[in-house]
């Protein structure tokens, strides 16, 4: 007895092979593109995060650090 998505036309991961993994071409695409925009995601994320829980103790958060004491 078929399952009920064969019946339909196939289901989720056949539509995935007919739009992406169908031409090798696409896929290599699909794929290195996946992989930036995921390190770009998973970068801003974890900036923010190392951000919120620096808030004060980072270089430029420390206003007399780096400066010259003026000679008056």
């Amino acid at each position: 007895m078929e399952s009920v998505s064969r019946r339909r036309g196939g289901g989720i991961f056949e539509s995935l092979y007919k739009v992406v993994m169908r031409r090798n071409s696409v896929y290599v695409t699909f794929i290195i593109a996946g992989a930036f925009l995921g390190e770009r995601a998973i970068d801003y994320g974890v900036h923010k995060i190392w951000e919120a829980n620096n808030v004060g103790k980072r270089y430029e958060d420390i206003p007399v650090l780096g400066q010259r004491p003026s000679e008056e």
